[in-house]
């Protein structure tokens, strides 16, 4: 009698995001073993869309508030959970339009109460962290050059240490001041570490640069790259901010298709040792300064002009390319898909959704 293969199931909190929504529908696609459950509050303008295209591949999601106890311990069990549910604005709480205490209960309460489910139910924790957990300090410090329209780091310079021409490591500081965005962050990093080892269930902390693709909601704060091409191509209004007013800050770009590779890897592996913490990123081959994309955005939709403003805004920095060295050592992993193809990608969902961007900023 041939055995049959044991379901595994996965829970997505934040699925009707962009994030989340993605790799629940490459899950969904290219691993059939996996029984795959959506989690989410949809309190983000546009959300809703997800929950139909996710509901008509056979992915149910659940309407549940992270920061509510009896919400998560409601919960069916599973195997594993991706935590891709965060209020990702590093301006969080400073805006004058959102709240700190909000942001702190939905990044920071909402991973407690994962970890006590993950506690009772020795399910695998799989966190989607971030970048901005790094310190500012040091990132704000780096002497930099203008090359194409973009900064770069003067190589003949002292770097703090974790950084480098090829960018920011896991080795480098995570002291603040880091946002409070950054402080929810990575704060959740270290509870679900020591969860994990008082507890024995498996964990695993995925640091990802900036995260870019269709569907994405675009705005100034976070989404950056589906904001700008949205904008560009409908000739709304967009600024340059800080460092001169030029754009040549400078961010990588990552699909998050390219980690479910990896995420599934961590599903399927049953290691309770403390894991290495890995930054997953595009790196400086998938990089671009704003002006670059706008002369992308130039030639593929036409001119438009862009304002710029001198004054910083709090947090900003000139060049953050995370080093993805350690993923590609432990994982064999290299991000597959090109700033090129993400960028065109973007493209083509804002012609086809004019209303995109007055969707997602209601």
């Amino acid at each position: 009698m041939e055995s049959q293969a044991i379901e595994v199931k996965v829970l997505i909190t934040g699925a009707a995001g962009f994030v989340g929504s993605t790799i629940a529908k490459v899950l969904k696609a290219t691993n059939p073993e996996l029984s795959v459950i959506g989690v989410d509050s949809f309190m983000r303008p546009g959300s809703e869309q997800n929950r139909i295209k996710l509901a008509n591949l056979g992915i149910p999601i659940i309407h549940a508030d992270l920061r509510s106890t009896s919400d998560v311990d409601s919960l069916p069990v599973a195997d594993s959970i991706i935590d891709a549910a965060a209020n990702p604005s590093v301006l969080a709480g400073i805006d004058g339009n959102t709240s700190s205490r909000q942001l702190i209960e939905h990044n920071l309460n909402g991973t407690i109460n994962l970890l006590e489910y993950c506690k009772k139910h020795k399910a695998s924790f799989i966190l989607l962290s971030t970048s901005r957990v790094y310190s500012i300090l040091g990132l704000s410090q780096i002497q930099v050059e203008t090359q194409n329209k973009a900064f770069t780091p003067i190589a003949d310079q002292k770097f703090p240490e974790g950084i480098s021409e090829l960018g920011v490591s896991e080795t480098y500081s995570t002291q603040p001041p880091i946002s409070i965005y950054g402080a929810t962050k990575v704060t959740s990093e270290i509870l679900a570490q020591e969860y994990g080892a008082t507890y024995d269930f498996p964990v695993w902390i995925n640091r990802c640069g900036v995260l870019a693709g269709s569907g994405q909601f675009g705005r100034p704060d976070q989404g950056i790259f589906s904001f700008w091409i949205n904008s560009y191509l409908r000739k709304a209004p967009l600024k340059y901010i800080g460092f001169g007013g030029n754009g040549y800050q400078v961010r990588d770009c990552l699909h998050p298709r390219d980690i479910v590779p990896v995420i599934v890897k961590q599903i399927n592996s049953k290691s309770t040792e403390v894991q290495p913490i890995c930054n997953y990123s595009g790196g400086i081959e998938q990089s671009m300064s704003l002006a670059q994309l706008s002369d992308w955005c130039s030639e593929h939709c036409g001119a438009h002009d862009v304002e710029s403003e001198e004054e910083m805004r709090p947090f900003d920095i000139p060049w953050m390319i995370l080093d993805n060295r350690k993923a590609k050592e432990l994982w064999d992993w290299s991000p597959k898909t090109s700033i090129e193809e993400t960028l065109q990608e973007i493209l083509e969902h804002a012609k086809a959704n004019p209303n995109w961007l007055s969707l997602s900023a209601r």
